[in-house]
């Protein structure tokens, strides 16, 4: 038996293919998935999840919430210019031969139980057993530890997709996305005490695939998840060769999700980390004190920051894995 997670996601083309890295390594029990705004507006986001367990078989008793449809204070801002307007690069587009879609729309409950009941349900479930991985904005944790910190602290780890410390933002020049859209509930959780490994920028701009790899890997159009990857990265190709000059797919949530299952993929420095969320040129910036912490104004570390990855190696994983070969 795998150890056991919960995923927190915002489900756009990157969020998709590390979910189906989660379902497809056994290192890992995927026991609960939760949505939230970020991508993509959080209704969406849960027919996108809902779409991606579609092509795969998914855990029995897995359990599905839905979470905050908007940052704790400001308007939310999505990323469908990036993942297209249905933040998984367009499906509805996508025929079989016979004209049938080859995505059709799922068929979703009326109400889905809130991604704070999941989280309950899960830590009651396996106390000291779980950890949670977000690969989106940290609303949901955020309002779970205003409802009450303290079954939280039963989590395991968090192991969080967010954030810039020495390199630019990819949103502005000192926000990543995922904080940026609320860093509000990532300063809240930031200081939380939780046990947070923090996956930013630094390492997961070094894991990319070309869009000619992405062609050799889904030369097999047999499987269904092989070609969702062909067809769900074709929005966020074209936007980084028009955008950044490359046809680079970053691979900045799957490697969130293979730090779970192979936490010596990264190295870890322990930091204190604050988000800028009053001046406006800045809102979203992850301030890192790198002072030794041995001196007497030096506040205590409050993350474990991946500043360095094998990226070679995290490429290997999410080919086999996603492939089974």
């Amino acid at each position: 038996m795998g150890h056991r997670v919960i995923i927190d996601t915002d489900p756009g083309v990157d969020d998709a293919l590390a979910i189906l890295l989660a379902l497809r390594s056994p290192e890992l029990e995927v026991v609960a998935i939760t949505t939230v705004c970020g991508n993509a507006p959080v209704e969406q986001g849960t027919q996108n999840l809902s779409r991606v367990l579609g092509l795969v078989k998914p855990p029995t008793g897995l359990l599905i919430g839905q979470g905050a449809a908007r940052p704790l204070r400001q308007p939310l801002q999505t990323a469908t210019h990036v993942h297209g307007s249905d933040g998984l690069g367009e499906l509805d587009g996508f025929r079989n031969q016979d004209g049938s879609p080859r995505y059709p729309k799922p068929k979703l409950p009326r109400a889905l139980p809130t991604a704070q009941e999941m989280w309950g349900e899960c830590l009651h479930r396996y106390p000291g057993e779980l950890t949670l991985i977000t690969l989106g904005p940290l609303t949901n944790l955020a309002l779970a530890l205003e409802a009450g910190p303290t079954p939280l602290r039963q989590l395991r780890s968090v192991i969080s997709m967010g954030g810039a410390i020495s390199v630019p933002g990819n949103v502005t020049p000192k926000a990543e996305f995922n904080i940026f859209v609320d860093p509000h509930a990532a300063q809240r959780v930031f200081q939380s005490g939780l046990p947070i490994t923090l996956v930013p920028l630094d390492v997961t701009n070094k894991v990319a695939l070309s869009r000619k790899e992405i062609q050799t890997l889904t030369a097999d159009g047999s499987d269904p998840v092989l070609r969702f990857v062909a067809d769900a990265t074709g929005q966020a190709l074209s936007y980084a060769e028009r955008v950044e000059g490359a046809p680079l797919f970053h691979l900045h949530d799957p490697l969130a999700v293979a730090v779970a299952i192979d936490p010596t993929l990264v190295q870890t420095v322990p930091l204190h980390v604050e988000v800028e969320t009053e001046k406006q040129a800045n809102i979203g910036k992850t301030m890192a004190d790198p002072r030794s912490p041995r001196g007497s104004q030096k506040p205590s570390p409050n993350i474990q920051a991946a500043l360095t990855v094998d990226a070679v190696r995290a490429l290997k994983l999410f080919k086999q894995r996603l492939s089974r070969k």
